[in-house]
């Protein structure tokens, strides 16, 4: 386990999550959940083992397509995810419909920073999995302190860049396009602040002492090209994906959706087209690294990651 003394702003200046990629129109609500990343069991066993008392009630922010909300349902008794976007909400019921498993689960288009959902020190913890970095703390640190009860418990968590694990050369090239700020490239198309606080592992977020018993727990992964689990800290997100996967997934990104409304002209070729920024940025990779001109080679990733949690006095 880490400690970080890392000092920030009482309060953050942030987007809320509406104005993210999810609500733009030609966000995939279905693709997000076909290629973003999952968590892994070691994680919620560490959300749980943090936990004390009653599991009644989980109220799950920014849930996206339900990934989070559907595995805390399995400890709690009610469990609640929100989502300012219509087109998540849509689709995390409908991964719920007619499933007798997830009679107690429900769905509601909402931000993080609305007030009424839930009852005054109803709740007994309240997760957000990559999310947190979207929302307005100077009205989301009063919701929390109302909502959640006395004991109860706040687990935030988020994930940077991946890294080709076994590739430094195709990872180095991948950051040059993701954060090269020609536009051309991706660097210019992340929304901020937000992205810049993922890339910080969330050390931004700090829930006020006054109102948070014993500070913040942190844990956090910072992966390496050197191999599998060649990185430091705790490590939670890794994936064996084929190239294609790889690509597909790195189009769920928020800059490449900003990119692609400034560059309606160019296709993806899986979509019939000549070729997109994700595809010239594996071309560039696959000249100096011949696994990569198989698209149905397999690669490992990992993610960096940070876990922020803390108990309501």
């Amino acid at each position: 386990m880490a400690t970080f003394a890392y000092v920030a702003p009482a309060l953050i200046p942030t987007l809320p999550l509406t104005s993210t990629v999810r609500s733009k129109s030609n966000f995939s609500a279905s693709s997000y959940a076909a290629f973003r990343p999952s968590y892994p069991a070691s994680l919620y066993q560490r959300l749980l083992a943090f936990h004390r008392g009653p599991r009644r009630v989980c109220l799950d922010l920014g849930c996206g397509t339900g990934i989070v909300t559907r595995e805390m349902s399995k400890h709690f008794d009610r469990v609640v995810g929100t989502d300012p976007s219509a087109n998540m909400a849509k689709q995390a019921r409908e991964s719920v419909a007619q499933k007798p498993d997830f009679s107690h689960v429900e769905f509601i288009q909402a931000s993080a920073e609305d007030g009424g959902i839930l009852g005054t020190g109803e709740v007994d913890m309240v997760v957000a999995g990559q999310a947190a970095h979207w929302f307005d703390y100077e009205a989301v640190w009063p919701e929390m302190k109302r909502l959640i009860r006395q004991g109860g418990t706040l687990a935030f968590w988020g994930y940077k860049d991946h890294v080709f694990v076994d590739f430094p050369l195709a990872t180095e090239i991948m950051q040059h396009y993701a954060y090269d700020m020609h536009p051309d490239k991706l660097g210019s198309y992340w929304p901020q602040p937000g992205r810049s606080y993922v890339q910080d592992k969330l050390r931004i977020v700090q829930p006020p002492a006054s109102d948070w018993e014993g500070g913040v727990e942190r844990i956090e992964y910072e992966p390496a090209t050197r191999g599998k689990h060649s990185g430091e800290g705790t490590l939670f997100m890794e994936k064996r994906v084929t190239v294609g996967e790889c690509k597909e997934y790195m189009r769920t990104w928020s800059s490449y959706h900003g990119w692609q409304e400034q560059h309606p002209e160019q296709t993806a070729r899986i979509k019939g087209g000549e070729g997109d920024i994700l595809d010239y940025m594996l071309d560039e990779i696959a000249k100096g690294e011949e696994h990569f001109r198989d698209e149905a080679n397999m690669i490992s990733i990992e993610w960096g990651s940070g876990l922020v949690m803390a108990r309501r006095r």
